[in-house]
């Protein structure tokens, strides 16, 4: 592991914005989460700085205003959050997730004939 950054939810918002495309201002920020979210520029702007704090996102000077790009990927996030998530509810075990979620989510046929695929290309 990395040492990768902890992101809170919020954070995640803004980090998603800045994966799918970068660099970005933080008015470019705001302007992409307004369709999504109500929060106030100051709000997204302190999500900013607190990420650019915990080295998710770094930044450089474009003319007047810095803009912003990820230092960590998404996919790595991905899967540090996966593990923490697994780790914390699930002691770490797969399984009684798995179950839980097959039992209590409804599945589509498509869903369960993707899943059964995965599963038969993990046995490979």
């Amino acid at each position: 592991m990395n040492n990768l950054p902890n992101i809170s939810d919020s954070e995640w918002d803004v980090m998603r914005v800045v994966w799918n495309a970068s660099p970005l201002t933080a008015a470019q920020i705001i302007e992409r989460l307004s369709g999504s979210k109500t929060w106030k520029p100051r709000t997204v702007k302190t999500l900013i700085s607190r990420l650019v704090q915990k080295k998710a996102l770094g930044s450089i000077k474009e003319n007047r205003e810095f803009a912003y790009y990820p230092l960590v990927g998404e996919a790595e996030c991905l899967r540090e959050e996966s593990r923490s998530f697994l780790k914390r509810i699930y002691g770490g075990s797969l399984k009684p997730m798995m179950a839980h979620f097959l039992e209590h989510e409804s599945l589509s046929p498509e869903d369960i004939q993707e899943l059964k695929a995965m599963l038969q290309e993990k046995e490979k």
